[in-house]
């Protein structure tokens, strides 16, 4: 695949329909490798006629994994070599959890390389924005079992953790759970980048009084169900972006599974249906 450059940091990436005129750049969640992401969800958006870029973040999968502390805004200048490898000058953009902050990030940054922002599961970084409940907490707070020592007890606890901070609503399988779990410890595990990662969005702070300023067709997606980023931080996301539209799922947690693939779909591509009359 190819890879961009940020520095001396790599980034691994990957386009679908490259053929088509407009870009959605897709970024990804804490410790969330771009294939959270799936191929058959890229899929949909070049059916609809647009290019689908998706990328590890650094500290993930098969991108750079750096030992240095960094930054929120460095993750975004990442998306940017993205793009520039690409080929692209100018892009819709939608990031899921930490991925959320992070094209908020891009929008403040960068704004004259976004068209459209979609902010999913995510939050300003305001006190009190990114509160979990006590179990979803525990997801990010419990280290797993030691894979390389007992890999059944490594992937059970990572199958309760999808439970207990996914959709309700829209359950996985356990057949479709497992295989995601595997697949994703195949193809890389690096827990450490986990921590620079918290770290990063900690040291970003409250966005909200820049997200004030930003002039730029948004949608807000987040579940109601949410146990890990509450609904809390989709509303304050929204009320902080002017003219931002807030999309509240019945049965949304905090998870991409399957069933909710149209509905991503959908606010990504109405996010970029408003950018329309302005690119």
């Amino acid at each position: 695949m190819p890879r961009a450059r940020n520095g001396g940091v790599e980034i691994e990436f990957q386009s679908f329909g490259d053929d088509q005129p407009e870009a959605i750049l897709l970024v990804s969640g804490l410790g969330s490798q771009m294939t959270r992401w799936p191929e058959a969800f890229c899929e949909k958006l070049v059916a609809r006629g647009y290019r689908a870029i998706r990328f590890d973040n650094r500290d993930t999968g098969l991108s750079s994994w750096p030992e240095e502390a960094y930054t929120l805004a460095d993750m975004a200048r990442d998306g940017m070599a993205v793009l520039d490898a690409a080929g692209v000058s100018r892009a819709h953009i939608a990031g899921v959890s930490m991925g959320g902050m992070i094209v908020q990030r891009m929008a403040i940054d960068h704004p004259d390389r976004v068209l459209s922002l979609t902010s999913i599961m995510s939050a300003p970084g305001a006190r009190g924005t990114l509160t979990s409940t006590p179990e979803a907490a525990a997801v990010l707070n419990v280290a797993p079992p030691d894979p390389k020592v007992d890999f059944e007890a490594f992937a059970a606890h990572q199958m309760r953790s999808g439970r207990t901070i996914g959709s309700p609503a829209y359950p996985w399988t356990d057949a479709e759970l497992r295989a995601r779990i595997e697949a994703e410890y195949r193809r890389a595990f690096n827990p450490a980048g986990v921590v620079r990662q918290r770290a990063a969005i900690g040291a970003d702070g409250d966005r909200t009084p820049e997200l004030r300023k930003l002039d730029v067709p948004t949608v807000v997606l987040h579940g109601t169900d949410d146990t890990l980023v509450q609904p809390i931080g989709g509303e304050t996301t929204a009320a902080a972006i002017p003219g931002a539209e807030l999309r509240m799922i019945p049965g949304m947690g905090h998870d991409l599974p399957p069933g909710l693939y149209d509905i991503f779909v959908d606010a990504i591509l109405s996010a970029v249906a408003r950018a329309k009359p302005s690119a």
